[in-house]
């Protein structure tokens, strides 16, 4: 099986196990054995992968989109994900951003200093770390705007 195969198998069984196997036949009306042939590392399996349309409803069940950015990875294309949902319009500006900011950071910092304790860094902690760091990224961003809005 090729790199580029194993890569996105390990993405869709990502996917399934995200949402879960029995609300992914639901959503998918795929059954498990069906599901688990497009993530087997078999080599039986090796040319079956999940329909675009199932990874679709998945993505929008589960709590970020594996396949969609394993793609985009593929092809050296940088996603920009935002999951924050808020219920209100953020209308404090630039010195809310800046509380935002030292807060995120701060966020950052300590789930780093969790993560390097034993000197090594997991695939999990590697995960959380990234998703801290795109958190502090989208205030960077926010930010930015509110700068604009202000000298425009």
């Amino acid at each position: 099986m090729s790199v580029v195969s194993s890569y996105l198998k390990k993405h869709t069984e990502a996917l399934v196990k995200d949402v879960g196997i029995e609300p992914a036949c639901e959503l998918t009306g795929k059954s498990k054995a069906t599901l688990g042939r497009y993530y087997s590392a078999n080599d039986e399996h090796a040319d079956r992968f999940m329909p675009i349309d199932a990874v679709a409803a998945l993505e929008e069940a589960a709590g970020y989109p594996h396949v969609t950015s394993a793609l985009a990875e593929l092809k050296g294309i940088t996603l920009s994900y935002e999951d924050r949902r808020q219920n209100t319009v953020d209308k404090g500006g630039v010195n809310a951003d800046v509380i935002a900011l030292s807060q995120r950071f701060a966020m950052l910092m300590a789930e780093y200093q969790q993560s390097i304790e034993d000197g090594i860094i997991t695939v999990n902690e590697a995960k959380r770390l990234l998703k801290e760091t795109s958190a502090l990224q989208q205030v960077l961003i926010d930010m930015k705007l509110h700068l604009e809005e202000e000298t425009s």
